[in-house]
């Protein structure tokens, strides 16, 4: 849409052209509307901004110097003339500067360059200056008004979707493409109530798709917390208790496996962890440590902190036999326990335990109730959670994204009225 609302601003650039009977010069309003069509709105009027401040410097060194060329004849088409204008660029870039528009700068140059170069000395310098400002603003407010067309009619802002990418951010499909993100920054700008699910920690999320940030708290931590990233806050949290996870951390030390444990403390997420012997354990440690999302600590968690969530990675045949000791053990009682292979350490498994509750579904129905939203649909690249829909691809489910929050209202409201003929 972005290639086609350009083709199309460049030619209503055109069309106004003729309008004012062929007045001014339509290549500035090419440039202009060019470049103010941007792939999302806010970039659209960031851009229009700048581009009306640039105008106006340029606009108003360019009258000035006009004015002054006219007093002095001699300058000609000389040397000197164009010696004069590279170092009028001076001034009206620091002018930028000292406003605090550093980005119009680019904007005020050309601007400034198209009046001084191409004026011919026997037009009213005032008419061509406006005439010059005029064709660019025509450009920006063409740019402004396609960018907030919509051809969709009407959004679904009323359904709270939620997506679960884990196998594109882990790299076992193509991906979080720069089309997705494009197309998923354009659905959080539209208002759309989206937000993910993920396996992942916080910092896991932020490093698997760094551009992305829903308004919304994601589901982090298979439905432990809810993350708010903009505010980096935890609005929710499901947590096992200190006193039992201590009988825990006791009963897998007492099996010769170490524990990453996970708290939440005043909302910054530390994880203390044991003596490294593991080359997994050494491995995932000497990845994750260095992230500014992760805080961990080589020593013994306080025995009076809660805690959110325990790990272990070692040799497959060790994690069986420790997830079987702990569904026998009294330990078990108020658990969620996860085991599943590595995909990245042949012959080694993971095990997560976390409170009971912490669930999707019941972080799901605090968003709800958050949003006010009607209803839930849920979008996923694996087959962990049970979604309403699942593609191997993360292009995929952004695609089937943007269908439903563009038409299902539409679609909804085709249903609902054939319903009600039917019932008559």
């Amino acid at each position: 849409m972005r290639i086609i609302k350009s083709a199309l601003g460049v030619l209503i650039c055109f069309a106004i052209y003729f309008i004012r009977g062929k007045q001014g010069t339509p290549f500035y309003s090419a440039l202009a509307v060019l470049w103010c069509i941007q792939n999302q709105t806010k970039n659209t009027v960031g851009n229009a901004l700048q581009r009306t401040v640039g105008t106006g410097i340029g606009a108003a060194y360019g009258l000035v110097y006009i004015l002054v060329k006219q007093e002095i004849s001699v300058l000609g088409d000389s040397f000197l003339h164009y010696c004069i204008i590279s170092l009028a660029l001076i001034p009206i870039i620091y002018t930028t500067v000292v406003i605090k528009q550093k980005k119009a700068s680019y904007f005020s140059c050309v601007v400034f360059l198209s009046i001084v170069v191409n004026h011919l000395m026997d037009e009213n310098p005032y008419i061509f200056v406006a005439n010059r400002s005029l064709d660019t603003l025509i450009g920006i407010f063409v740019g402004l008004v396609l960018n907030s067309v919509c051809i969709h009619g009407e959004y679904d802002r009323d359904t709270l979707f939620i997506a679960d990418v884990d196998r594109a951010m882990d790299g076992l499909s193509t991906g979080i493409t720069p089309f997705s993100q494009i197309m998923i920054k354009n659905m959080l700008e539209k208002g759309m109530q989206l937000t993910f699910m993920t396996l992942r920690t916080p910092a896991g999320f932020l490093e698997g798709m760094p551009d992305i940030k829903p308004k919304l708290p994601i589901i982090a931590m298979d439905g432990a917390i809810l993350y708010d990233i903009k505010e980096n806050r935890y609005p929710k949290v499901y947590v096992i208790s200190a006193e039992h996870a201590c009988n825990i951390e006791n009963f897998i030390r007492s099996r010769g496996v170490n524990i990453f444990t996970t708290i939440i403390l005043e909302d910054v997420l530390i994880i203390y962890y044991d003596e490294l012997k593991n080359t997994a354990e050494k491995d995932i440690y000497g990845k994750m440590h260095k992230s500014p999302y992760r805080n961990y600590l080589n020593k013994e968690r306080p025995k009076d902190h809660p805690v959110v969530y325990m790990m272990c990675v070692d040799e497959t045949r060790k994690i069986e036999q420790l997830v079987e000791d702990i569904k026998r053990s009294d330990i078990y009682e108020e658990l969620k326990i996860l085991s599943y292979p590595s995909d990245d350490y042949e012959g080694f498994s993971y095990i997560k335990i976390y409170n009971k509750n912490a669930s999707v579904q019941n972080m799901t129905d605090y968003l709800m109730n958050m949003t006010g939203a009607m209803e839930t649909v849920t979008l996923g690249d694996n087959d962990r959670n049970r979604t309403d829909y699942c593609f191997a691809e993360c292009d995929q489910i952004v695609r089937k994204l943007h269908h439903l929050f563009y038409f299902r209202r539409r679609e909804s409201a085709y249903e609902q009225c054939k319903s009600a003929k039917a019932h008559r």
